[in-house]
């Protein structure tokens, strides 16, 4: 069983940055990739990025890309969210989920709440 946490997100002001860790424990062998969703109410959850556990391969939705960027720490079995040039449609909960052994993504967090005030 892989259980995630994450932890980082709060109130920040336009154009400010934020960083989002997600710890993961557990069966970290079966990992495959490692993925950053978003969540508003009354709209589907959102893809943000990804990052394979191994390798050095990453994917970012459009609108994040170059403001965003996903890392990981495999020795702490942490990945990242460094956000920054934050606006308010950034508003969101956001969910870190894992992919084990390229099955999708199964298993996630509990998200953690990043409010950007105009």
């Amino acid at each position: 069983q892989v259980r995630l946490v994450e932890s980082g997100g709060q109130l920040v002001q336009a154009g400010g940055s934020l960083r989002l860790s997600c710890e993961v424990s557990g069966r970290t062998r079966d990992l495959y990739r490692m993925g950053w969703f978003r969540s508003v109410p009354g709209k589907p959850r959102e893809f943000v990025a990804t990052t394979h556990w191994t390798a050095n391969a990453t994917y970012y939705q459009m609108s994040v890309k170059g403001r965003f960027t996903i890392s990981r720490d495999n020795a702490k079995n942490t990945v990242y969210l460094q956000m920054s040039s934050l606006k308010p449609e950034d508003t969101a909960v956001y969910f870190c989920a894992a992919d084990l052994n390229n099955s999708g993504y199964k298993i996630w967090g509990r998200g953690t709440q990043v409010t950007v005030s105009p």
